[in-house]
């Protein structure tokens, strides 16, 4: 369980924002705070310097030339000694002799050291402490004076400075993590309240989310959300109505299905019998066609691409296609030709869904054309693209239902004819796919013509 929470916080983006910034804020704070430790500690250091240096030049100021005056000004000196251990008030060490070296004067627990070291700051260690020393000369060089504190007095001193400085900072590490902590939960708010009005939609509310008081950054988000929604939308609409339609659909050949079967189940006579069982067996086909046609669409439908694309031949194609037809309607009487030449230019696509395209298209001219009609496929080539045309002399199609044609389930031109009213909405969708479109209209000089527009050409190397 903890593993699981711990996983589920490392994926959070709350909590990785925090960690980043918090990461960032200690690192920074570690870094501040040794820069400013280093820094304090470097003027403690140099502020007790200046104190040995003042003090130094105080005693040379004092001396003179009797030197009991100099034993005078030692026991004076001794009176007003500090602590021992006091860092801010500490003790005075000092050593007063003449230019050859010679002693004068001394405090109680100065270190024993010659005064004729070379004048300047120097630390001198030893066994029982370490000393930093100062050697002041008098400018005729006949005294000197050396003033000393203890090293690790002045550590100690240096420390309490520093950490004196650093306390502040760490003192406002944690309100400043509580701080960015409070402003992230703030910031991130709107996105749980989008979080929460998504979970709390029922499955067919599909409304845009609102994108008032929505993060800059969280604005893609929504968007993107909502033009799902929108898709979604359209396609729960299409899902409805394709379901409506087919049942609709389905419903008369079934019923036609029945009443036939109920008429050969009361014939008496053979005739009427076989007239009824040839009516059930034609209701059988158009229902078979029918799902067919269904089952087709349903396919192509969820498709983005095409699924098997390649280099199509299109004479054989359309020799295919032709052969296809003429078996299928073995009593049609309507001439099919074609005028492809045998070196026509290969398209990219797939081969199965254009012959599937095109069987519609000859289907449709058939069904809708008068008996020895004249049925042709043509090829039109505007550079890249060609475009395959099936045309006939028959009647053609009424203006008002021009514009309709490809609806699925509208069946334009006779109503007598049997169809499905799919085929020219398969053939739509399968130019969607290959990045073209159908065309339909009626011929100048009369007749129908079906055309695949925006064939791309596979070039040849």
């Amino acid at each position: 369980m903890r593993t699981a929470t711990t996983r589920a916080r490392l994926r959070s983006l709350r909590w990785r924002l925090l960690g980043a910034v918090c990461a960032a804020v200690l690192l920074l704070w570690l870094l501040t705070g040794w820069l400013s430790y280093t820094q304090a500690q470097h003027e403690a250091e140099e502020l007790m310097d200046g104190n040995l240096a003042q003090t130094g030049r105080l005693l040379l100021a004092l001396l003179h030339d009797d030197e009991d005056d100099v034993r005078e000004l030692a026991g004076r000196l001794a009176t007003v000694r500090g602590a021992a251990h006091d860092i801010y008030e500490p003790p005075l060490e000092f050593q007063i002799g003449r230019g050859d070296g010679t002693i004068l004067a001394r405090s109680e627990n100065a270190p024993h050291l010659p005064v004729l070291g070379v004048a300047g700051y120097s630390d001198i260690l030893r066994k029982d402490a370490s000393w930093r020393v100062l050697n002041v000369v008098s400018d005729d060089g006949h005294f000197r004076v050396q003033v000393a504190q203890s090293i690790a007095l002045r550590d100690r001193a240096a420390l309490e400075v520093a950490g004196q400085t650093v306390l502040p900072l760490a003192l406002l590490a944690p309100v400043l993590i509580l701080l960015i902590y409070l402003s992230v939960l703030r910031a991130l708010r709107p996105l749980d309240r989008l979080a929460g009005e998504v979970a709390a939609r029922s499955p067919d509310n599909l409304a845009a989310l609102p994108d008032q008081d929505v993060p800059t950054e969280a604005l893609p988000l929504v968007g993107a959300i909502n033009r799902l929604f929108q898709r979604v939308t359209r396609t729960l609409d299409n899902e409805r109505r394709f379901t409506a339609d087919a049942a609709h659909e389905l419903r008369t050949p079934l019923a036609a299905l029945k009443v036939h079967t109920q008429v050969a189940r009361l014939c008496r006579e053979d005739t009427q019998r076989d007239h009824a069982l040839q009516q059930i067996e034609c209701g059988v086909d158009r229902a078979t066609r029918l799902v067919e046609q269904l089952l087709r669409l349903a396919r192509l439908d969820p498709l983005s691409a095409l699924p098997a694309p390649g280099a199509v031949d299109l004479p054989a194609l359309v020799e295919g296609a032709i052969d296809a037809v003429r078996q299928a309607n073995p009593g049609a009487s309507q001439h099919i030709t074609h005028s492809l030449p045998a070196d026509a230019p290969e398209v990219a696509g797939d081969a199965d869904l254009l012959q599937i395209a095109l069987r519609n298209l000859l289907d449709n001219a058939l069904r809708y054309t008068p008996p020895q009609a004249a049925v042709e496929v043509a090829l039109e080539d505007d550079g890249d693209t060609l475009h395959l045309a099936v045309r006939d002399n028959g009647p053609g199609v009424a203006a008002e239902t021009l514009a309709r044609l490809g609806e699925r389930f509208f069946r334009g031109g006779d109503s007598k004819v049997e169809g499905s009213g799919l085929g020219l909405a398969i053939v739509a969708r399968i130019m969607a796919l290959h990045g073209g479109r159908l065309t339909v209209d009626n011929r100048p000089g009369g007749g129908f013509a079906a055309t695949l527009d925006g064939l791309r050409k596979m070039h040849r190397r």
